[in-house]
């Protein structure tokens, strides 16, 4: 633009007279004012670069989204892919999913499979938070969006959404306190070491520090499956015959923990969460020593994943974490609560 209003000038302005610089007429004056406010008033041309990225982005129905489970052999996670594969149906899109078995190996290689394969999206359920962190880094190599669900991963992720588990282990825990009257000896039945676990573990211990007459007694690792969560539950009965609540971080390892204390006659009062069908069905029963959970909402904590990862796809500002709230289940309400 700075050419044209030299040359202008240089034209229309030549004649020099006591001293001043005077235009030769007030119409070539004029022209030339109209010239640089009418090139003032045109747009700037997107550069082509910015054009090119904007013809890259795929609509939604061509979408490929990817989809790595920490597991596949428990119905939260059935729920959440049973959710997330109605949500891409809707779409039009592709969906890939990938169990990874908590293997946290193959849950890597997964992750580097769906990139090859060109996913545009990537929602990640790790199965080890720090350990998936290789994975996240080659998707943010390859400008992939990565939203974690429902556990925290290390790495450059786009989003985080997942359930308020500090909440989720607080209220489970608060709720068997009172149920003790503020006393006895309870224990912990742990689980892997992703955030959400330590999260629950770390509001239950809080919950339970607020009762001078609660004592934390044993604290071991159930893995979150019921094979193994019945065993260590078996030798913490055998440790402390006198156990009088339990606090498992998930459900599918408390069905365990319930066996377990079935077997030993013992008096000890079942928590814990997730929402887990056969859980509930277990807690509305009269009598039953599992007496409450924090449940999850599966269902949403995916479609929003998904919302967000599509809306960073498009170049929009996503939060970078997406609070779910968690629901006390009890025998009280129990009949009416599903996923």
């Amino acid at each position: 633009m700075s050419i044209g209003i030299d040359t202008a000038l240089n034209k229309h302005s030549t004649a020099i007279s006591g001293g001043r610089i005077m235009f030769r007429s007030i119409a070539h004056r004029t022209r030339l004012a109209l010239a640089v406010t009418t090139a003032a008033m045109l747009p700037l041309a997107a550069s082509p670069a910015v054009q090119a990225a904007d013809q890259d982005k795929k609509a939604d129905s061509d979408l490929v989204i990817g989809m790595s489970f920490q597991e596949l052999n428990n119905a939260y996670f059935v729920t959440m892919q049973d959710a997330l594969k109605k949500a891409v149906n809707d779409m039009g899109a592709q969906l890939i999913v990938t169990d990874a078995r908590h293997d946290v190996s193959k849950q890597v290689s997964d992750v580097e499979d769906m990139l090859q394969r060109g996913v545009d999206i990537l929602l990640l359920n790790p199965t080890d938070s720090v350990g998936v962190q290789s994975a996240v880094m080659s998707a943010s190599d390859a400008e992939v969006p990565v939203v974690a669900v429902d556990a925290q991963a290390e790495g450059p992720i786009t989003s985080f959404v997942g359930s308020k588990n500090r909440d989720a282990g607080y209220q489970a825990c608060h709720y068997l306190a009172e149920s003790l009257d503020g006393k006895g000896k309870v224990a912990i039945l742990d689980g892997i070491p992703v955030v959400p676990i330590l999260q629950r573990v770390e509001g239950c211990q809080a919950a339970l520090k607020e009762y001078s007459g609660i004592s934390v007694v044993d604290k071991q690792n159930g893995h979150q499956e019921r094979a193994q969560a019945m065993s260590v539950t078996e030798n913490m009965l055998q440790a402390h015959p006198d156990l009088a609540g339990l606090f498992s971080v998930n459900d599918i390892g408390s069905l365990g923990a319930l066996t377990a204390i079935r077997s030993s006659g013992g008096d000890v009062k079942l928590v814990s969460v997730d929402g887990n069908p056969e859980a509930v069905s277990e807690i509305a029963k009269k009598g039953s020593p599992f007496i409450a959970t924090s449940a999850q909402h599966p269902r949403e904590m995916v479609t929003k994943a998904l919302e967000v990862a599509v809306d960073s796809y498009h170049g929009k500002d996503v939060p970078k974490t997406v609070p779910i709230d968690v629901e006390l289940i009890t025998q009280e309400n129990a009949d009416s609560f599903h996923w």
